[in-house]
């Protein structure tokens, strides 16, 4: 019998985020896998080992570079399905560690369509997404009544969606920073941004000056318009 893969999310940072059934999996597989060349470099390694005991669980890296090549990202993509599904082929389970949520812009997401067409069987277990952690931690709803929710990744935004009305989360950020908060301040009425959701080096912005280039990738921007809102603190 063939072994499972198991896209695990293990939320933001917080390993008090897990939830009971990736804590269940996690436990339950034989094999861990990250994107990652060194785990103990992992953050979604480091997350789940707050919570699991997994320092002794055979562990697959996975080479998962930050390019923009097509080419290089479909050979690391093939290489890291082709080490997964070696150990499947055994009968093993696998929980490859996935930060937030599996379905939301993660790099994971191409592993399991490659396992799955390779014919193994393919699971994912939802984890809370980054933006929702980011919402609770800043204590603001996302969206109420019919105010649109706009889930963007910063890297690949066309500039005409700056504009969009209601509540727009930005995610990734990278090297958008400095355009982005140059759009921000046109349209927003009310910016907000948590870097590091949950973890030791969090830091907590409530306007739009926080907007630094000096923030890190793992930043979430938060951009109302149409409304302020006064229950942040």
């Amino acid at each position: 019998m063939k072994g499972t893969l198991y896209g695990v999310g293990v939320g933001p940072g917080d390993p008090e985020l897990l939830t009971l059934k990736a804590v269940r999996v996690i436990k339950e597989c034989q094999y861990i896998a990250v994107p990652s060349d060194d785990k103990n470099k992992c953050l979604a390694y480091k997350i789940a080992s707050g919570v699991v005991q997994i320092e002794e669980k055979p562990c697959l890296t996975i080479s998962m570079p930050m390019t923009m090549d097509a080419q290089k990202l479909e050979q690391y993509h093939a290489d890291g399905a082709q080490k997964i599904a070696g150990i499947l082929e055994q009968g093993k389970d696998v929980a490859f560690l996935v930060l937030g949520d599996p379905t939301i812009y993660a790099t994971y997401g191409y592993i399991h369509e490659k396992i799955k067409a390779l014919g193994y069987e393919t699971q994912i277990v939802s984890g809370i997404p980054s933006f929702c952690a980011a919402a609770a931690r800043l204590n603001i709803p996302l969206a109420e009544q019919a105010q649109q929710l706009h889930i963007l990744p910063a890297a690949y935004v066309p500039k005409e969606t700056a504009e969009l009305s209601g509540t727009k989360v930005f995610m990734k950020i990278g090297s958008q920073m400095e355009w982005l908060k140059e759009q921000i301040d046109k349209t927003a009425d009310t910016v907000y941004m948590v870097e590091n959701c949950g973890l030791e080096n969090e830091r907590v912005s409530y306007t739009a000056d926080g907007l630094d280039e000096a923030a890190g990738y793992y930043s979430i921007v938060i951009a109302k318009s149409g409304e302020q809102n006064d229950d942040a603190g």
